[in-house]
């Protein structure tokens, strides 16, 4: 009972802070400017978006595939990018959920260690992760002074402000995490074989060896050309699906690719936020940027977020469904029905 009101407390705090992302994106806003401009608005270009990422989570079901192989797994690509999508449809009720909801739906759904499918996600998100810093590093090397200027002030400077009001200096933060990590990681190997008999430590011990094991698939990669390649095509539609809907409000369609470029690093940061899919973050640092960097107006380019963001999301809450249907069908729907690792622990 307890554990349940932990959950829609955490529920309800996250779309809290999401709704008031959202307040903060559209105050001052002429909204009927704003609806003006979404009935206007060309959907084809949005339509196609639309089925382009869809092919997106395609590719990403494939190459997550191919981090599961060298664990001795080989789940089908059906089941994989249902569950991705069911983990997509599971993000838009808490964040960083998904993470946790495909990995036990694949797990049930291919009778796999949910704790390595676990490792295999957090490698994924790594390589994510660096991907988003190489691009904005390509865009603050490619773009004009501008764009870095509101990277620096919307982005860098407010996290470093907020270290440094936190600890006293960024630095010194940085050097309490690291030595914490280090304390933390000698004491696992230094108390292992006292703690590991015990029950709740061996079951501790038992999750993390089981993330290590997914965590080392990136070295057993068999098809590592077509990883990378996977990769490479996934951030490639990913930026089509920036670029596209630029063409369906008259204000944006200039912006080009390097607009587009420009939205999928600053999307990708907003997307990073701990709010329901991005909630509020996307739409006030999209809007932002766009304002900032190319001149168009605040409505203007909340329009564009509000197209981008809500057709993503209703396509994940109609197709995730669907995908949460024909995965668990004979189930009941019961992604959990039997307690993983992780809920053992909790």
């Amino acid at each position: 009972m307890k554990q349940s009101l932990k959950k829609t407390a955490r529920v309800i705090l996250f779309l809290t802070i999401g709704l008031l992302l959202l307040w903060i994106s559209f105050r001052g806003i002429d909204f009927r400017k704003l609806g003006s401009l979404l009935l206007k608005a060309n959907y084809w270009w949005l339509l196609s978006a639309v089925i382009i990422s869809i092919l997106g989570i395609l590719v990403r079901a494939r190459r997550w595939i191919l981090l599961i192989e060298p664990l001795g797994y080989k789940p089908s690509l059906t089941n994989t990018y249902h569950s991705l999508f069911t983990g997509y449809l599971a993000n838009i009720i808490f964040p960083r959920l998904g993470e946790v909801t495909r990995c036990a739906a694949l797990g049930k759904k291919e009778n796999m260690p949910f704790d390595k499918l676990v490792g295999t996600v957090i490698i994924e998100r790594t390589i994510d992760m660096l991907t988003v810093l190489l691009l904005l590093g390509l865009v603050i090397i490619g773009g004009s002074t501008t764009t870095g200027a509101f990277l620096s002030e919307n982005i860098v400077s407010p996290l470093n402000e907020k270290m440094s009001s936190l600890i006293g200096s960024s630095l010194l933060l940085y050097v309490i995490i690291i030595g914490l990590l280090a304390l933390l990681i000698f004491l696992y190997f230094r108390l292992r074989g006292r703690l590991s008999g015990k029950p709740l430590f061996k079951k501790i011990y038992s999750f993390i060896d089981g993330i290590f094991d997914g965590l080392k698939s990136i070295a057993g990669l068999k098809k590592k050309w077509e990883f990378i390649l996977l990769t490479v095509l996934l951030w490639t539609i990913y930026l089509i699906m920036a670029f596209l809907p630029l063409f369906c409000l008259e204000s944006t369609s200039g912006a080009g690719i390097s607009g587009a470029m420009f939205i999928l690093v600053i999307g990708s940061l907003g997307m990073a936020a701990p709010v329901q899919s991005g909630m509020g973050a996307f739409h006030w640092i999209v809007s932002r940027g766009l304002f900032f960097v190319y001149g168009i107006p605040l409505e203007e380019g909340l329009a564009y977020a509000t197209l981008s963001h809500e057709s993503q999301i209703l396509m994940i809450a109609v197709l995730g469904s669907l995908s949460f249907f024909i995965l668990f069908r004979s189930k009941g729907g019961k992604i959990f029905s039997a307690p993983t690792k992780m809920e053992s622990l909790q």
